[in-house]
């Protein structure tokens, strides 16, 4: 099924990575500016070539550098050029190259530069305390939360109503860190066993330290263009075929948080936009968001990859290994190769652009593939981007 919107056929054409790692010596902008150079000379083009850069970056405060947008700028080519921030927590990584897409299918642009940059470690006393100015100052802030209590609440509730065992869970992070062994980029390959993760330190039950991402700093860009642009440079051009992103409310203590309904309306857009009816049996790779191990289950069954309470079932069956039906992180997730948190957003679509483009070298999956989706996610509990692309 096809929309009746009309738009500019949008292509990405060549993309960047720095390391993932903790205390990176490079300054942000240094950052930003090595993983857009990497994505400019995969797609033959300078920055003079550029119409529009799009930036994105999550809390100002990881940086310590107030509107962050502005500062990034210079590092990310922006300066004299047509320039804009996104954020959208978490979410924002996979937002950058939705309003690249937007810039050029308008007609606005023919070519964007898309950077996403992401700074933790300079954070004090840790990154988690940026956090703490997130919450409703009547209601939220008098119980002094942090982000892991809720997420602890969240996988409890996705382990209570869908009856998933913890050791099940941790499957997921089993997977995805012997998965990011294949990836050079990556802060925390290792093989590990399910015994590891339940026996690592209890944050709080029951996510276990090897439930969770590492803090990380990182930078990623993408080059986004025209059609008549991606044919001039490249034979084998990868193609935004749908984007989708909602906001739900703020209210995460009234939802049901055993299923991210956020993310099943972003996933419909994107799906109603690249004509997608059965995501199981169209989408052939996928990267969903995975900053906690239950959250990649979590996220395909919101993706409608798998039904409710049925992700752990095809887990467990090898449908999401890198040589099953569907490989889910190939490039080892955010539990693999760290989360500096837009960054690993980019990250995510890069690795689904290389995929298609058949560039992933030991990340590429065994099955030819065609047709891929990235997503992240943020906020609290409540921000979707997913972007669908085919080669």
């Amino acid at each position: 099924m096809k929309t009746n919107l009309f738009y500019r056929r949008v292509a990405v054409i060549g993309a960047g990575l720095t390391l993932f790692k903790r205390r990176i010596v490079e300054t942000p902008r240094e950052m930003s500016w090595v993983a857009a150079r990497k994505a400019l000379d995969e797609a033959g083009l300078e920055l003079k070539d550029i119409d529009c850069v799009v930036i994105g970056s999550a809390p100002d405060a990881f940086d310590g550098v107030h509107m962050k947008g502005e500062y990034l700028a210079h590092g990310s080519g922006g300066v004299r050029k047509m320039v804009s921030r996104v954020f959208v927590g978490g979410a924002t990584g996979v937002m950058v190259p939705i309003s690249a897409w937007y810039h050029v299918a308008s007609g606005l642009c023919q070519s964007v530069l898309a950077v996403a940059e992401e700074k933790m470690s300079p954070a004090r006393p840790h990154p988690q305390s940026v956090f703490r100015y997130i919450w409703d100052p009547i209601t939220e802030k008098p119980l002094n939360p942090n982000l892991i209590w809720i997420f602890a609440m969240e996988m409890h509730r996705y382990m209570y109503v869908n009856k998933v065992k913890k050791e099940d869970i941790a499957l997921v992070s089993v997977k995805n860190k012997r998965n990011a062994i294949n990836n050079p980029y990556a802060q925390a390959p290792a093989n590990i066993t399910v015994d590891d993760v339940l026996k690592s330190e209890v944050l709080v039950w029951p996510v276990n330290l090897l439930d969770v991402s590492p803090v990380s700093d990182g930078a990623a860009a993408m080059v986004i263009t025209s059609e008549d642009i991606a044919r001039r440079y490249t034979d084998t051009p990868v193609w935004i075929e749908g984007v989708g992103w909602t906001l739900d409310n703020t209210e995460w203590t009234g939802r049901e948080l055993a299923y991210p309904r956020y993310l099943e309306h972003a996933a419909r857009m994107a799906y109603k936009m690249a004509g997608i009816e059965r995501p199981n049996k169209e989408l052939d790779v996928i990267e969903p968001y995975d900053p906690f191990d239950y959250k990649e289950l979590h996220h395909i069954e919101g993706l409608m990859v798998a039904k409710r309470g049925e992700a752990v079932k095809m887990l467990k069956e090898g449908v999401f290994d890198m040589d099953g039906d569907i490989p889910s992180s190939p490039s080892g997730g955010l539990l693999g190769v760290g989360n500096p948190i837009a960054a690993a957003g980019l990250m995510k679509a890069i690795s689904i652009y290389w995929q298609l483009k058949g560039t992933a070298g030991k990340m590429q999956v065994k099955k030819p593939v065609h047709t891929g989706l990235a997503q992240a996610w943020g906020d609290l509990m409540q921000a979707s981007t997913v972007v669908v692309m085919r080669n």
